[in-house]
């Protein structure tokens, strides 16, 4: 288990993002790259939608990255079926990982790294205010924010023990996105969001601008189709491979 720095950022649990009461500012969901065109969107499936704020926002933190590097955009706005689906799949994994836990446990462990469909407050990227990004190189290549550790094992923003360069950049990506209006969540150094429950926890609020939002499925329908097939290819996140 990678340990992190518990006194930097903020734990947003269900009950706190639920006492945040929506007052929805009627803002649409735009093509972030009309907004931000150096942004590079990084699978065929990725929805390009976000609130208006929220381009606008990216469009600054991309100006405001040192020369020599980009944002790549993992996952912007999803559709509720998209966000239950990524949820079945997280349900189903965990049954097969721990098949002795019981459901409040195995709850407890999809919720930490996907958020239920079925509470009052919508998850972030149902409402257009969230984006999860990596850092880029001017040739698109990842730049390395997790050494020596994966991703996902050091997905907490302040985990301990990775290397210099690591820091250097995951704290890079950091700095930018806060810069400019966004919170980052803490379990997880990629995502970040204006406007919703979770950033509105984050950063102390009672009220957030951002509910669910809908688009016409046939707008998106190809990136759905690809995000079926997508998500029949990818591998049990809870199952370690370990070499023999």
């Amino acid at each position: 288990m990678i340990k992190f720095d518990r006194t930097k950022g903020r734990p947003e649990p269900i009950r706190a993002l639920n006492r945040i009461r929506e007052i929805e500012n009627g803002e649409p969901l735009i093509d972030i790259r009309k907004v931000a065109p150096t942004v590079h969107l990084m699978r065929p499936q990725v929805l390009p939608w976000v609130r208006l704020q929220v381009a606008e926002k990216v469009a600054t933190a991309c100006e405001r990255l040192p020369k020599g590097y980009r944002l790549g955009l993992i996952e912007g706005w999803r559709p509720i079926e998209r966000q239950q689906r990524i949820w079945d799949f997280m349900w189903k994994c965990a049954e097969e990982a721990f098949p002795d836990r019981d459901y409040v446990s195995l709850r407890r462990t999809v919720c930490r790294w996907v958020a239920p469909t079925d509470q009052k407050a919508p998850p972030g990227h149902c409402t257009g205010a969230a984006v999860d990004v990596w850092l880029l190189n001017d040739n698109l290549e990842v730049v390395d924010v997790s050494a020596p550790f994966d991703r996902f094992r050091a997905a907490p923003t302040f985990s301990y023990g990775l290397t210099d360069e690591a820091l250097k950049h995951r704290m890079m990506l950091y700095e930018t996105m806060v810069s400019v209006g966004f919170s980052n969540c803490r379990d997880e150094w990629w995502h970040y969001s204006f406007g919703d429950a979770g950033w509105a926890v984050r950063e102390g609020l009672d009220t957030c601008i951002y509910g669910l939002a809908q688009m016409d499925p046939a707008a998106y329908a190809e990136q759905e189709a690809t995000h079926v097939v997508a998500m029949t290819d990818r591998p049990n996140p809870f199952i370690v491979e370990r070499p023999a």
